[in-house]
């Protein structure tokens, strides 16, 4: 199986040039904040997975790509790789993790992560592909809230109006966690979705979006998804302390753990920062093959 990584480093002078020329809304520091942790993901995916084949490192711009990168073992990924030129550039999560499937030389079984997510504990390949189905934790919701369950339920809509199902007050999620997909159902779904999905595409998030569970759902109504939960534990800096986010990587209880962003206060930011690069730092003292 392949890894896929979508990179933002918010810092860098040649993406904010083209987020201020091509929308008008203010950037989320907590959306875009470089953690520099990047390269402890990487890691973890060789000391804990080292079943992954390649690893794609999906980024805007040349300048994106941190200079420590061994560009022989990373594979860097332009969104204007397999984006479509008219809607790039884009600052949408939604948007390229629709054309995802599209990367050159992908494998049929790949998982896509976001930079939040650290392998931390022992991984096997069964805990995400079982027997030609993907394998993730799948909750079923009937009430609305916030722009993302809203980006699930039209998804949700769309997959069962695509397999000539009949519309219901209920959709489904998958977990928050790394997200397995098969290359093959992803094209297929896109070929006979094409035109929806290139309707739903924005620079920026809206309410219209649809995501990549479009995908996972249409899988899901198919029999194809093996609905058991990727063992993950998240920690949400809104209630964290420092010592317990340490924690949470020097002893985890989980495979992974997600760790998520939210406002902080620079002095907050610097001490969850070093806490987080000191526990890394212990857990995964040596390069991986992704560093020069």
């Amino acid at each position: 199986m392949d890894i896929i990584i979508a990179y933002v480093d918010g810092q860098d002078p040649v993406w904010q040039k083209d987020y201020e020329k091509y929308t008008n809304v203010p950037v989320m520091t907590k959306r875009f904040r470089d953690w520099g942790t990047l390269k402890y993901l990487l890691r973890g995916i060789q000391y804990r997975m080292p079943f992954v084949r390649n690893v794609y490192l999906v980024v805007s711009h040349e300048s994106q790509v941190p200079s420590w990168v061994d560009r022989e073992n990373l594979k860097v990924v332009l969104h204007s790789d397999f984006i479509p030129a008219e809607h790039l550039p884009t600052f949408n999560s939604t948007t390229i993790s629709l054309f995802l499937h599209k990367i050159k030389g992908l494998d049929e079984q790949f998982l896509y992560f976001n930079d939040d997510i650290f392998p931390v504990g022992d991984c096997r390949p069964e805990d995400y592909f079982r027997d030609g189905k993907v394998v993730i934790g799948i909750s079923r919701h009937l009430f609305v809230s916030g722009m993302y369950k809203h980006h699930v339920k039209r998804s949700n809509q769309l997959a069962r109006k695509a397999l000539g199902k009949c519309a219901s007050p209920f959709f489904i999620r998958p977990q928050h966690s790394c997200i397995p997909m098969l290359r093959s159902e992803c094209e297929r779904v896109f070929a006979e979705q094409e035109q929806e999905i290139m309707n739903s595409l924005s620079r920026v998030r809206s309410n219209d979006n649809l995501n990549m569970s479009l995908y996972m759902s249409y899988m899901y109504y198919q029999g194809k998804v093996v609905s058991k939960r990727i063992p993950c534990r998240h920690v949400s800096l809104a209630a964290a302390t420092p010592s317990g986010v340490s924690a949470s990587i020097t002893d985890p209880s989980k495979s992974f753990v997600c760790i998520n962003d939210v406002s902080l206060s620079e002095e907050k930011y610097n001490a969850f920062r070093k806490a987080m690069h000191d526990a890394f730092d212990t857990v995964f003292p040596e390069k991986s093959r992704f560093e020069i």
